[in-house]
């Protein structure tokens, strides 16, 4: 049954028809073009196949084994990071890299090489993956880890789906004293300040993240709130986590984000804190997940969605390329209310396609406005890619096929992994012209 489908940021459109599996046993019902499909977080159309087929692993949610002792859990593709939390954190155990929603699957996390908070300490999420078995579209199976079809493994993390159907995998989970986090938020107010805060914690923080203002101008150009934390001591009293859930309940007729909305939420968001530093202990949830006890957020854009513009630039130029694409946001008179700004570590992903490298990597959302909004697009790609930078797959719904094989060098070698019955949106978009 054809059906309509939206991504997360409910941009681009796509029309798909959808099949649910339910059995790692199922015989997979495929076409001659069809993609695997988590819970469907991606922003843009990685995750759609645009007149073709998706096979949902939403029913495949099981733990196969878990040992308490190593840390060591098999689950079912459909697993959402949400589910091992729910079971793993009360026993001492926590995810060793989680994006920012816990509402996405352990296949989609591997397929996207995710990354949160702590690359510069840990990597890539694809770090961490000790193996899992990839089914083609002809029916054979492999299980593939960093020693074992290793190949595979590289073109499989990060490879958006596209190598094959991920049915289970295992990981390695983390031990912590304390699931709560001991938070220093750094109220900053330059980009150079930023980039000097960020060396300073590198080494002594695990977690290190920054918001930023991107309505300033002039000398305030790029100030914000750094936010670096570690995880509490046992001893300390965990925070409990708020039982409260909001919800967008309906969608509005226009996009909430506008001008004069990002710039009173920019103001107030800004001076919350009226001191330079606070420090508190808080709960893991509102730290990694702050956006996931709003339900339907996405909605607040309107009908039209919204694009998030993801990109990385590398060291040498980020101060520079992160500069210039604040001030071309603010010409532009376009902005985000949750603009994210991070420095990558130098921590090697086992990935051949994936995003994070050493570097500096912006994130901001903007309501889809048509040829505005494309045209800014447009003059962020120049900034990227002169910086010798690259676009986030996962998050992206306009990145040009001429683009795309310079931010991802090994794209060659890529494709030769490939399942020739698997497509996506995405791929016809940008890969599909390369070849």
């Amino acid at each position: 049954m054809t059906r309509p489908y939206i991504s997360w940021g409910r941009y681009p459109y796509k029309t798909q028809e959808g099949v649910d599996l339910h059995w790692l046993d199922q015989p997979l019902p495929v076409s001659s073009n069809f993609l695997p499909q988590g819970n469907a977080r991606s922003y843009g159309d990685s995750c759609m196949n645009d007149g073709g087929q998706v096979l949902s692993t939403r029913f495949l949610r099981r733990f196969i084994r878990f040992d308490p002792e190593s840390g060591i859990l098999r689950c079912e593709a459909g697993v959402q990071l949400a589910d091992i939390l729910s079971v793993v954190e009360p026993q001492g155990w926590f995810l060793p890299v989680t994006p920012g929603t816990k509402f996405v699957t352990v296949g989609g996390a591997i397929a996207n090489d995710v990354h949160g908070k702590n690359h510069h300490s840990a990597g890539t999420f694809g770090r961490h993956v000790l193996k899992f078995e990839l089914v083609r579209s002809d029916g054979s199976k492999r299980v593939c880890s960093p020693t074992k079809n290793s190949d595979w493994f590289r073109a499989t993390v990060g490879g958006l789906g596209l190598t094959g159907f991920i049915s289970w995998a295992e990981i390695q989970l983390k031990k912590v004293p304390n699931s709560a986090i001991n938070l220093e938020n750094i109220k900053y107010e330059s980009l150079t300040e930023f980039f000097q805060i960020s060396e300073d914690s590198e080494s002594t923080h695990e977690y290190t993240v920054a918001w930023v203002d991107c309505q300033a101008t002039g000398a305030k150009l790029g100030r914000g709130h750094f936010s670096r934390g570690n995880h509490a001591k046992a001893t300390q009293p965990t925070p409990e986590m708020s039982g409260r859930k909001l919800g967008i309940p309906i969608d509005p007729p226009v996009s909430l984000i506008n001008s004069w909305s990002l710039r009173a939420f920019n103001w107030l968001y800004y001076h919350r804190q009226g001191s330079k530093r606070n420090f508190t202990t808080v709960n893991y949830d509102p730290f990694f997940y702050p956006l996931d006890n709003i339900g339907d957020w996405n909605r607040i854009y309107g009908p039209k969605g919204f694009l998030q513009y993801q990109c990385v630039v590398p060291m040498e130029h980020s101060e520079s390329a992160i500069k210039e694409l604040l001030e071309r946001i603010v010409k532009a008179q376009c902005g985000s209310f949750l603009a994210v700004l991070k420095v990558f570590g130098d921590i090697e992903s086992p990935a051949l396609m994936s995003f994070p490298r050493p570097g500096t990597t912006l994130a901001l959302d903007f309501p889809y406005q048509g040829n505005k909004t494309m045209h800014l697009f447009d003059q962020l790609d120049n900034v990227v890619k002169q910086a010798g930078g690259a676009l986030y797959p996962a998050k992206d719904a306009h990145m040009k096929a001429e683009h795309f094989k310079a931010y991802y060098p090994d794209f060659d070698q890529f494709v030769s992994f490939k399942d020739p019955n698997i497509s996506s949106s995405f791929w016809r978009r940008t890969m599909e012209p390369n070849l």
